[in-house]
């Protein structure tokens, strides 16, 4: 076992040795890509600001001359940049380049006309963004990387497109100069993202690369993003330096525990012969004692005798056992027995031993011997003399210990005297325990026992005398924030607390109670006009809101109270005042807590109304009466539609269709949301479908997630089932659930929602509390912006740079914005301007059902109304 122990053992830090040899190398690697990663990133980055330049000031001078388009660009020349040249291109047609020299087969070439390139070309004049293309064949030979940049005019407050400033990177210089083709020790690869390619595009190094678990690093361009991938030239399964010092070490401190081991087991054989040995010799010697020692043991009794000339005496091992001292080896003697004798008793023994032999007859005594520990023994001894004629006269005797008998009879007459003494102090626990039964032990306040009997008292008597029995129910509020942050102490003391002053601000003949946890209880009879309720439910409030010491901590709480009566009748029901009393607390907290609310009966109808739609809602789903209404969202510059928003309505049998605001807060209380949800999705994707088989060509759907769907550990594999496909369903997330601290299941499913293609919307935008760092993380496809925000930009010119300023923040991020609440025209010609990429409103159309829909996408009603 120690051989298999200790190889194994060696094995495991064989292997450890090697994942932390890989794991530094993997850390080498990754700093000498960084290096490259920072040296190309900020090389592709400054050729192209240089180009910037360029661009701004032929928006600025749309007829710029040939002479003033060289004095520019040789300006640009004139920095460190690894541009190999600049064309301009009026359209799309090559009209200037420099240098000229080299570069003359470029002018007059139409750059549509290049396969390759016009997807590039199409989508920088369609979005207006710099396109960076590579690497690519030029037209004058070689490759290299070329980035477009666009150039529009202004006139009459449009924008027409004029042109294309390319500017062509070297790319063997970029890659020198960035030292990617030095000798790092390393096989590099590049890889351009490419949404169309899920690894995407590889267009330096070679393929192994990519596929041997490489070290990557991502550079970050205005267009996009590129990966750059390492791994060490003959890859990372290398032995590392120490690997055969470690094996030795193993092997010598494997021998070192185990050669003693085998040294130890033929020390240990040897002793187990012996020992068996031994065993056989003691088995044959306790066979002859066993037969004497079994009577003797049986009997308890020890055995003694005394020679009564020379007064040495012989004890059996009982004897010595019985006395409670050792075995002597040498002569025991009588003075050695008297020795053991009580000093009160001894006196009395050596006289009856001297009567005994003066009188030569048997005799029989009982008295006490003490113990070398201090115990004191009770010893009963019949003893005989014996005489014969040749030898000297001997006494023979036999003793047992009767201490357990004595006792016992000590015992009987104490239990008298104690049965009398227990009789008075049971009826003292009793009442204690009573008193425990029907009081908190940590507050000595009645419990909810003695509660339940006071308040069945006190209703007797409020309806036999015709008065009115009140009940305040009294919670902590922030409590719990106390025990987590300073413990159970602190709690305790704070509930003490709050049963001293309780105590201090009820009348002498008001009930307080603590019921469990946190919660209190006043029970108080009042007349039909009595103010004493409000004004002992705001002295409370006021009191508990004063912070209270514990171990130099303030901690500082609040209470919330409802208040409940009942009486003036034949009959008072405890259970409804308790339960009216729970009723106005709810009230209290939501409406703030730190408060006391009365119970009343418009209290009591909207809980019966609450209730009321909660109950339909759960028959609404039952009989399939919630359905999807669908609202366009069109592309604010072609005015497409550009997808479709799902949105749940209720055919409520008596009030008609019903929106989500006169039953989403209910459903939240029934837990019901993520089944509204799935329904909503189900509903969608089945109209979606029916869509693009009619030829609509809806390009995607939208649909709302509450944040407790999200939190659902089945919703991936649900999702997975509806066989959705990438690219043609958003989730919208309400920005009040999108917070920086979301947990880290609600991040592990949005990141398995990206991965099955749906696309992620952050709803309500800029009515909630998500930061520019929570945007970053999650890298959400659109934002859309709130209609509070989008209706008064109109009048507003505040309101409309706010709104300009979140769309600046979503292109600057690469998030696409869509804009809520366009009502009218106005709205989306301004909301067009500033940067809203898609808009969503009653200008367009209002949510419709899915056959409507249908009838208006057929009749393109919005045309007419843009």
């Amino acid at each position: 076992m120690a051989v298999v122990v200790v190889a194994i053992l060696g094995l495991f830090a064989d292997h450890q040795n090697q994942i932390l040899y890989e794991q530094d190398l993997r850390a080498e690697v990754f700093a000498k890509i960084n290096v490259i990663r920072a040296k190309l990133e900020g090389k592709v980055n400054g050729n192209i600001q240089l180009v910037r330049g360029l661009a701004a000031t032929l928006e600025a001078e749309p007829e710029i001359t040939r002479e003033r388009f060289e004095d520019l660009a040789r300006r640009v020349f004139d920095n460190e940049n690894q541009l190999r040249h600049v064309a301009v291109s009026r359209g799309f047609t090559v009209t200037m380049v420099y240098p000229l020299k080299g570069n003359e087969r470029v002018l007059g070439v139409d750059l549509l006309s290049v396969e390759r390139q016009r997807p590039a070309l199409v989508q920088l004049r369609d979005t207006g963004r710099l396109v960076l293309s590579g690497p690519v064949d030029l037209v004058q030979g070689g490759q290299g990387f070329v980035a477009r940049l666009p150039i529009f005019t202004h006139s009459n407050g449009r924008e027409n497109f004029w042109g294309v400033v390319s500017a062509v990177i070297d790319i063997d210089r970029l890659y020198r100069e960035s030292e990617l083709l030095e000798e790092h020790g390393l096989d590099l690869a590049l890889i351009r993202q490419d949404s169309r390619r899920a690894k995407g595009f590889q267009f330096f190094g070679s393929p192994a690369t990519v596929d041997s678990a490489p070290v990557t690093a991502t550079i970050v361009l205005p267009s996009g993003q590129w990966q750059i991938a390492a791994v060490p030239k003959g890859g990372w399964d290398k032995t590392p330096a120490n690997t055969w010092l470690l094996r030795l070490l193993i092997v010598v401190a494997g021998a070192m525990v185990v050669v003693p081991i085998l040294v130890a087991g033929r020390f240990y054989d040897e002793r187990q012969r012996n020992y068996r040995e031994l065993k056989r010799s003691e088995t044959k010697f306790r066979r002859l004692s066993q037969r004497l020692e079994h009577a003797l043991g049986a009997s308890k009794v020890g055995v003694w005798e005394l020679n009564l000339e020379t007064h040495e005496m012989i004890w059996d091992d009982r004897m010595f056992r019985i006395y409670g001292i050792p075995r002597k080896n040498g002569p025991f003697t009588y003075e050695d027995w008297a020795g053991s004798l009580h000093p009160d008793d001894l006196q009395r023994a050596d006289e009856d031993f001297r009567r005994q032999v003066a009188e030569d007859r048997p005799f029989s005594a009982e008295y006490r011997v003490v113990h070398p520990n201090g115990e004191v023994r009770y010893i009963r001894s019949h003893s005989l003399i014996v005489h014969d004629p040749q030898d000297a006269p001997r006494m023979i005797g036999a003793e047992w210990d009767v201490t357990d008998d004595v006792k016992l009879n000590k015992d009987l007459e104490r239990a008298k005297t104690l049965a009398e003494t227990r009789s008075t102090e049971l009826e003292v626990v009793k009442a204690r325990i009573e008193h425990n039964a029907l009081h908190d032990s940590l507050t000595d306040l009645p419990n909810r026992r003695y509660l339940d009997a006071e308040l069945e008292r006190r209703a007797a008597e409020c309806a036999r005398d015709g008065k009115r029995i009140a009940l305040l129910h009294i919670d902590l509020d922030r409590f719990k924030q106390i025990n987590d942050t300073l413990g159970h102490a602190a709690g305790d003391a704070i509930l003490v607390h709050v049963a001293r002053t309780l105590r201090q601000r009820v009348r002498n003949d008001d009930f307080v109670a603590r019921i469990g946890g946190d919660e209190f209880i006043i029970v108080c009879e009042v007349g039909p006009h009595d103010d004493y309720l409000a004004e002992i439910a705001e002295r409370i409030v006021a009191q508990m809101r004063q912070p209270v010491l514990f171990q130099g901590h303030a901690c500082r709480f609040g209470v919330s109270i409802g208040i409940a009566t009942e009486g003036g009748g034949p009959e008072v029901d405890t259970g409804r005042l308790m339960v009216n009393a729970d009723i106005a607390l709810y009230r209290a907290k939501s409406r703030g807590r730190n408060r006391f609310e009365f119970f009343t009966e418009t209290l009591q109808s909207e809980i019966v109304r609450r209730k009321k739609v909660a109950d339909d809602i759960l028959a609404g789903l039952e009989n399939d009466q919630f359905t999807v209404f669908y609202q366009p969202q069109f592309d604010a510059n072609t005015l497409e539609i550009a997808g479709v928003e799902a949105l749940v309505r209720w055919n409520h049998p008596t009030e008609g269709l019903l929106t989500p605001d006169a039953f989403l807060s209910s459903a939240e209380e029934l837990n019901v949301v993520s089944t509204l949800d799935r329904l909503v999705l189900e509903q969608a994707l089945v109209s979606f479908e029916r869509w693009n088989r009619a030829g609509l060509m809806i390009p995607r759907i939208s649909v709302n997630v509450s944040g407790r769907r999200l939190r659902d550990e089945e919703l991936v594999d649900s999702l997975r089932r509806l066989d959705i496909r990438p690219g043609t369903v958003s989730f919208e997330l309400l920005e009040s659930i999108f917070l920086d601290d979301t947990d880290d299941h609600v991040s592990w499913n949005l990141d398995r929602l990206k991965e099955l293609g749906i696309d992620i919307e952050i709803d309500d935008f800029g009515t909630g509390y998500a930061s520019i760092v929570s945007l970053m993380k999650l890298q959400p496809r659109r934002l859309k912006i709130d209609r509070q925000l989008t209706q008064p930009i109109v009048k507003s010119a505040r309101q409309r740079q706010l709104v300009e300023s979140i769309a600046e923040i979503g292109k600057t991020l690469g998030i696409e914005v869509v804009a809520e609440g366009v009502e009218t025209m106005a709205h989306a010609r301004i909301l067009r301007k500033i940067g809203c990429t898609k808009l969503q409103g009653y200008a367009f159309g209002r949510p419709m059902s899915a056959a409507a829909f249908e009838d208006y996408v057929r009749a393109q009603s919005w045309r007419a109304a843009s």
